[in-house]
């Protein structure tokens, strides 16, 4: 085996007196797939951003060495300036973010935003810094790259951001590449473009990656060997194979354990609860040209869906984004403007205000992030007995406080693991418990059906499997009704009776969900199915 392109000694990263890195060695051979996994807080990010100087406020030690390039030198990279390192990001070692709309500027277009790197770094005039920019987005794979180099970020989809920051990244040819969580914002068609594109491109310029992810399956398809993180320290290293096969860790052991698991009960046929026929839903848009002063064109999100939902069960929707999974998930709570027919136990939106209210309290939604969601001006006993005040006027202080303690214990938070439970605030509490929090607020005032929009992607994968469980759990002691969006098939095959599968605003296919993901017949259902195998 040749010499490492990067020898890793004894790393540490302090913030004050906290060490988050304790001492962790590694390396990664010219052209290896290294993946560095663990949760949020493990401290993988900081390892990755502490070898190129970019941890603000933190003190880094131990030794880094980069191989010489053609038979110069090693060099620490923990022992340079920060102006010899401005030399070297970008030319020699280039990183990856994990969400690229906030790491691209918004005020330039992606074009130049890669010929500012190329021209810094390989000193070319504008016109040819422009050339090679394009030339890189093209290699990517982007469509029409001569025009998405003039498009801003906004302007670009989610997967053509992610290309354009790796074209970005790759455009001066780095020996190694840093991938921070490169592919977590996207859907799993994407995740596997995205992840065959890094591929061929490490394969043809024989760079080496590391991999920063909590995601097993992209390990699993991706990298060579794996590094598994806990609270800062290396707890297990070696060949992806050997390790995905015989994990000797416990905490790889719970890793690999986390995949959730189905524990669904199959409830008394009942009628349905929730049905929804012909749900179409339009937006408006803008023309072109002199004809968009006149006339506005339209634009069809969901186009002509029906479901129905008893008592007990589980509806889910899978789809990519832009799917239409969420603006149909939007026409149920009635909060966006559908045509067609949506009624709940014969009760339909819009009859008056007051019914309007009263159907509220039956539908309920717990969405995808949980610290947007939740107010941080608001205590946990304001948060959880908001819905109390709007619905259920008649309690009193003392009994809405009641109410709100049995909503936080049934979701597995109290006074005696949390002192004080009740005036703390959404930033105090993990991802996890945020998210309990806001399932808490949803079930305070007893709804039938509960929308969740994406419950778990925001989550690391030992925390989505606890979050599914209990999810799990109020469904057989409530009887609840759960409406599920989601892009992820295992979720799906974890908490889902039935599914339905929406692409480009359509239901192409329906069904129990083992039946459909076993034996998936329109081929976008089997193209899902495929990318988490």
């Amino acid at each position: 085996m040749s010499s490492p392109l990067l020898q890793v000694s004894g790393l540490t990263v302090r913030f004050g007196d906290q060490e988050v890195v304790k001492g962790i060695d590694f390396s990664i051979a010219p052209g290896e797939k290294l993946a560095l996994v663990g949760e949020s807080g493990s401290g993988k990010t900081v390892t990755a951003l502490g070898l190129l100087g970019l941890v603000q406020g933190a003190r880094v030690g131990g030794q880094a060495l980069l191989q010489g390039n053609e038979g110069g030198s090693p060099q620490d990279l923990l022992a340079l300036s920060e102006r010899e390192l401005r030399g070297l990001r970008g030319s020699e070692i280039a990183m990856i973010f994990q969400e690229p709309m906030t790491a691209l500027n918004p005020l330039f277009t992606v074009g130049e935003q890669i010929a500012e790197v190329v021209q810094l770094k390989q000193g070319l005039t504008r016109p040819q810094a422009w050339e090679a920019a394009v030339a890189a987005l093209a290699e990517t794979g982007i469509p029409e790259p001569a025009h998405r180099a003039q498009s801003y970020p906004h302007q670009l989809s989610g997967g053509q951001r992610q290309r354009a920051m790796i074209a970005m990244a790759l455009a001066c040819q780095p020996r190694l590449l840093l991938a921070d969580e490169p592919t977590t914002a996207l859907d799993v068609s994407l995740r596997g473009q995205i992840l065959e594109l890094l591929g061929q491109l490490q394969r043809k310029n024989g760079m080496a990656v590391l991999l920063i992810t909590h995601d097993l399956n992209l390990v699993r398809r991706f990298a060579d060997r794996v590094a598994v993180m806990e609270r800062g320290q290396l707890v297990e290293h070696g060949r992806v194979e050997q390790v995905f096969a015989h994990p000797q860790h416990a905490y790889t052991k719970q890793l690999l354990a986390s995949r959730p698991q189905r524990d669904l009960q199959e409830p008394a046929a009942a009628p349905a609860w929730v049905q929804a026929n012909g749900v179409r839903v339009i937006y408006r848009t803008s023309r072109p040209g002199i004809k968009g002063w006149f006339k506005s064109g339209s634009f069809a999100a969901v186009e002509g869906a029906s479901l129905a939902i008893s008592p007990g069960r589980t509806l889910g929707v899978i789809g990519e984004s832009g799917s239409g999974k969420s603006t149909l998930a939007l026409a149920l709570l009635g909060l966006q403007a559908f045509e067609g027919e949506i009624r709940f136990d014969g009760q339909a939106w819009g009859q008056s205000s007051a019914a309007n209210k009263a159907l509220r309290r039956q539908v309920q939604v717990v969405f995808q992030d949980p610290f947007s969601s939740l107010s941080p001006r608001m205590t946990l006993e304001e948060i959880v007995g908001e819905g109390l005040r709007v619905h259920h006027r008649a309690l009193d202080a003392y009994e809405r406080r009641e109410k709100v303690v049995q909503a936080l214990m049934e979701v597995g938070l109290t006074e005696e693991q949390y002192p004080g439970l009740l005036q703390r605030y959404p930033h105090e509490f993990s991802g996890g418990q945020r998210q309990r929090i806001a399932i808490a607020r949803a079930l305070v005032v007893e709804p039938k059906l509960l929308v969740l929009d994406e419950p778990t992607s925001a989550l690391d994968v030992t925390v989505q499997k606890q979050v599914l469980s209990l999810l799990q759990r109020l469904q057989r002691e409530r009887g609840l009704s759960y409406l599920l969006i989601t892009h992820d098939v295992h979720v799906i095959e974890a908490m889902a009776h039935e599914v339905m599968v929406m692409k480009d605003g359509l239901v192409v296919e329906r069904g129990p969900v083992l039946r459909v993901l076993e034996a998936p017949e329109h081929p976008y259902t089997r193209m899902l199915v495929q990318s988490v195998q």
